[in-house]
Parts: C-alpha cells; structure tokens; sequence
C-alpha cells in the first residue's frame, strides 16, 4: 500500500502562508530600505527632484483655488446695468426684472428706481453740501437701473439679444445712457480670467515637465541599483524566486522617495502659502477659502501628495525592473 498523504488542516495552512508572506515582506521592506540607503547620493539626488515635482504640483493646486476664489468674489462685485428713462415705472420695472430673470445667464436682477438712485447718491455724498444743495434744486434726471448680476462674466450675448429684441425694454430703454455690461471692470475681469488660464496651463506643464524629470532620474537610479545587484539577483532567479520578490525592494525604495518627498513637499507648500496670505490679501486677492480648506483639509491633503509621489516612484521602478526581469 502506498502511503498515505500527511493531512494538514485548512486553518493550519492558512496560517502558515500568512506567516511566510509576513516573513517574505518584511524581507523586501528590509532589502528596499538596504538600497535606500547604500545608494544615499542617488537616493537624495532623486528625492529633491519629486520633492521639485510635487512642491509644483501643490502650488498649481493652491494657485488655481485661489484665483477661482478671487474671480468668483470680483464676478458677485460686478454688476451689468441696463438704464432706462427717468420716468419708468416700479412696475414695468418689476416686470423687465421677471422677463430677465428667465434668462439663464442671469443669477440676480434689482431695480433701482430713479427716486432711489437720487436718494442713495445724497447719502453717499451726505457730508458735501454743495453737492446736496445742487441735487436739492436739479431736476431728477438720474435714469431707472435694471442692476444685474450674472452667472459668467464673459457672457453677456443673452443681455445683448435681450436688449436689441425685447419691445419693452426698447420702449424704456434711456438714449443717453447705453446699457453698460461691467465696461472696463469687464476687461478687468477677463484679463484676470486669461491669467488664470495662463497659470492653470503653466503648472500643468511645469507638472508634467518635472514629473517627468523625477520619473526619469528614479528610473535610472532604480537601474543602477539592479547593476550593482546584478549578481543577487541572478541568483535569486536561479534559485527560483518570484520576479514580485526581485521586483519588490525596488519598489520599497521609490515609494521611500515619494513619501519623503511628500512630506517635505507639503510642508514647503503649507510654510509659503500662510507666510504669503496677508500679502495677497493686502491686493484683494481671495487667499482665506483657500486657507481654511487647507487647514481643515490638511491630512487629506498630505496622503494625496503621498499616494502622487509613491505612484510616480512605482511606475518608474517597474518600468526599470519590467524589461531586467523580462530577460
């Protein structure tokens, strides 16, 4: 009779590949961290290049928040104003402000009256009595104002069509004033528009750029570390190890440039971004929604920028490994 097979009960076994896979990783965590720090010059070399990359990537991410910010809070400051005649009504008012309202461009429509407007200039020039006493004897010829906040201050073909068709607004529309969509302050606002999309492309690019540098230098740092292991790990290969062992202390080693990275990164980011705040909000700039999201948001924030540099690293780790172990 032939003998009978040793039986090993399921939970056993279960527990002993758990222990040899524990066993396995701690090696490769340990090997990777060996050739961290044997190759030191070409590990800090590759280190301040994806601590570069993702010191840049931050400040593209804070740079766009805060513009946004900033065009967001000069849009609800601007107002595009049709005027009518002095003599318009509240109520063809209201009914202009209903018609407008349907627009889909338009958020918020307020109709000043021409009584209100002479009202609110006499109290804006309350403490100038030569100016009261010449409101005061002038006939009010302050037009009516339909005021008009939109939804995106670089359209304003909707107000135009609305202006050019309406046969209301063309009966009250006043002929001395012509309705006035922001004027200059529109030009402001879209210069500052062209430079945020300026800015959003520039650090795409300079991002893209150094990622690329980064992925570059790891990869080759990665292939001179298997060079000086070459014999190792050709006999790791005889001996029958899986490519994932051979391959894994390289991988160890890049995400040890990433989370270093990361860290250093993020905290750069953070130092230049409070130091400078009172500075930008000294020109209007809108840094405080920017601010609080990194405050509140500042451990997210941190392992986004660890899982960036760690994905970097792995992808140039196994595109230097992938081609070795290949042959």
């Amino acid at each position: 009779m032939s003998a009978k097979k040793k039986h090993i009960p399921q939970p056993f076994a279960g527990k002993k590949r758990a222990r040899r896979f524990a066993l396995s990783f701690l090696r490769v965590v340990r090997y990777g961290l060996e050739s961290f720090f044997r190759n030191s010059w070409l590990s800090v070399a590759a280190t301040a290049v994806m601590t570069i990359t993702l010191l840049i990537i931050f400040t593209a991410f804070v740079a766009q928040n805060i513009l946004t910010d900033t065009i967001g809070d000069l849009r609800s400051k601007v107002k595009m104003s049709i005027y009518l005649q002095t003599d318009t009504t509240d109520q063809v008012g209201a009914d202009l402000s209903a018609e407008l309202q349907k627009l889909s461009s338009v958020r918020t429509v307020t109709y000043i009256s021409a009584n209100m407007a002479r009202t609110q200039d006499a109290i804006n020039h309350q403490n100038d009595s030569s100016f009261l006493e010449a409101l005061t004897a002038a006939t009010n010829m302050y037009p009516a104002t339909l005021s008009i906040e939109v939804n995106d201050i670089n359209s304003t073909s909707q107000l135009q069509d609305f202006v050019d068709n309406n046969e209301m607004v063309k009966k009250y529309l006043n002929p001395s004033h012509k309705p006035s969509f922001a004027g200059d302050r529109r030009n402001t606002i879209q210069t500052i528009g062209r430079a945020v999309n300026f800015a959003q492309d520039v650090g795409i690019a300079a991002g893209s750029l150094f990622v690329f540098i980064s992925s570059l230098i790891i990869f080759n740092t990665i292939r001179m570390a298997i060079f000086n292991r070459k014999e190792e790990i050709q006999m790791m290969k005889l001996i029958g190890a899986d490519k994932s062992f051979i391959r894994g202390p390289f991988l160890i080693e890049s995400i040890i440039y990433g989370f270093i990275a990361a860290i250093v990164a993020t905290g750069l980011g953070f130092v230049a971004v409070y130091r400078s705040a009172d500075t930008l909000t000294s020109y209007q700039i809108s840094v405080q929604p920017t601010l609080d999201m990194l405050s509140h948001y500042s451990g997210l924030v941190l392992l986004s920028m660890i899982a960036i540099g760690a994905v970097i690293g792995i992808i140039s780790s196994l595109l230097a490994t992938h081609k070795y172990l290949k042959i």
